[in-house]
Formats: C-alpha cells, structure tokens, sequence
C-alpha cells in the first residue's frame, strides 16, 4: 500500500455534487442534462459529481443510474472529472455501479456508509474493503451524518483511509473544528474536501494548503469555481468576495446543519436552476417541490447575488 495515496488523482477545488434533470417519475430529462452540463463545464466547474445526495440517487434504479453515468460520460469524459455516486444498501449494488461508472470514463466514485442500517465502525470498513477490492475506480469516503445517520469520528476514518483503493474523503460536518481535526490528520495522505468558502476556510487554504470543496449544485457558476481559481492565482480579494457570495446562498438556502430551509436540497436547487433559465425541473417523490413563496425567496436571493 502506497502512504501517500492523494497523489494518485488530480481531483481538487470546486466539484459540484449536481442536480439529476428528469422528465417525470419515469423519465430522464436527457436534453435537459445535456444543458445542464454544458452549462457547468462553461462556469469553469473543476469536475462532477453525478448521482450524489444532491442528484437524487435514492429515488432512481440501478438500471437509471447506468444510464446516467453513460450520459455523463459520453459527453464529459475527459473533458472534466468525474465521480459517481455509487451509495447503496450493499456492497454488490455499489460494485456493479462503480463498474458502469469505469466504463462510462468517471476517474473515481463518491460513497458514504449503507445508509438506514447504522452500521458500527467495524462493519463500515469492512463494507469498504469489500468494494475497494473488487472495482478499479478509486473511492472518495464521504461521511454525511443528516443523510446516514452515522458521523464518523476520525478514528474510523484514519482505518478507513488505510484501505488502498480510499483516496479521498468529504467530510460533510457543519462543525469546522470537527472538519479541521480531520484536515490535519489526513491531508498527507488522502484529499480531503470539504472547506466552507469562508474567511476561516481560506486562511487555512492559504497558509496549510487543501484540495477544495464538494459542493451542492455549483448553480452559482463561477462564483464558486472562481473561489479556487482566484485563491490559486494569488487574487485573494477576488477570492474573498466569490466566498461571500458563496456564503450568502447557504445561510438563506440552509440550517447551520445543511439541511435546506424550505425543502430538500435538490428541490431548492432546482427551483434555482429554474429561475435562472437552467434546467432544473421536477424533484422525484417523496420530495416535493418548493413553494411558490419559497421559489420567491430563492429567486430573491438570486437577484441579489446578479445571477438573474
């Protein structure tokens, strides 16, 4: 096993967990995805990550989700990095999913803990294992306690970026001194992403170093993206105020917890997508769409930031 396994993938800073466009219950909205696309490549979004929480895997099929994954990388492929969200109940669901992912070109899968389950630290690495043994893509370890359940302390992700195929992980905690505990005890070894776009993030971006941020959506185009790519060209004002308005949408979007205020993450999202003229559409039951006061408030939010 290599020690210093982050070396292994060039992924780092702003990569949008996106929106999955459909149709209807049945239907992907495949055109509609294809913009949407386009559109994120052309706001200088650093890589994708398609079928995570915020793209709704939990209310499409295996079957739907190869096809996204063959969507996405018959058009983005090489072109931007691509992690797919390959979360499920068992390890074997997860196996063939990250195999339609290899051969649609994605360089690495997205995977949190089974879900519901609860299972303990023990049962965690070994579901792990058991996948990083049996695919090709490298894993990004992500730990999202409002949707597993299961905060995992950084004793458990210290084994769990021992495993050979663990390259990564996003540690998705409102708590950044929890963010930071893991920051510093695994930075030499795996990527680590998860900075807030704040002043405290940047701080220590500027003087430790860090590979960048998974973020819900990127419908703020490049005004995310710009944070990394201001930071990295020494511009820290310019990155400072592409922070602030990265902050503005989660503090009138989310909880403190980062959960959404008026709904789920994707149907604020793609209520935002929607106002802007993107393609965001239906959100999948058993989410439901926001409300028109609520699509009012988002927009509002919108136009404040001149997306609109």
């Amino acid at each position: 096993m290599v020690a210093n396994k982050r070396e292994r993938v060039g992924w780092q800073g702003y990569i949008p967990a996106i929106t999955t466009p459909f149709l209807d219950e049945d239907r992907l909205d495949e055109s509609g995805l294809g913009q949407l696309l386009e559109w994120l490549a052309e706001q200088g979004m650093h890589g994708l990550v398609v079928a995570g929480t915020t793209g709704e895997w939990t209310s499409m099929t295996m079957s739907e989700r190869a096809q996204l994954f063959t969507l996405v990388g018959s058009q983005m492929a090489r072109r931007l990095p691509l992690l797919a969200g390959c979360s499920s109940f068992r390890g074997r669901d997860t196996i063939a999913l990250a195999q339609h992912a290899a051969a649609a070109g994605f360089e690495g899968i997205l995977l949190t803990p089974p879900p519901y389950l609860r299972p303990n630290a023990d049962e965690i690495v070994a579901f792990y294992e058991e996948v990083g043994v049996a695919i090709d893509l490298p894993i990004c370890v992500y730990n999202w306690p409002p949707g597993t359940g299961i905060d995992m302390p950084l004793e458990l992700l210290q084994r769990l970026a021992q495993i050979d195929a663990v390259v990564a992980i996003k540690q998705s905690t409102p708590n950044f001194e929890r963010f930071l505990e893991t920051f510093f005890a695994l930075k030499d070894q795996v990527r680590v992403f998860g900075f807030p776009m704040n002043e405290a993030g940047l701080t220590v971006l500027r003087v430790h170093g860090g590979d960048g941020t998974m973020g819900a959506g990127g419908v703020l185009g490049r005004n995310q993206s710009g944070f990394y790519d201001k930071l990295w060209a020494g511009d820290i004002d310019g990155a400072r105020i592409c922070g602030q308005r990265d902050r503005v949408l989660m503090k009138d979007w989310y909880t403190p917890e980062l959960v959404g205020r008026f709904g789920s993450g994707p149907a604020i999202l793609k209520a935002a997508l929607d106002a802007m003229g993107l393609p965001g559409g239906p959100v999948r039951r058993p989410l439901r769409p926001v409300s028109d006061a609520a699509r009012a408030d988002i927009a509002a939010t919108l136009q404040r930031l001149d997306m609109m």
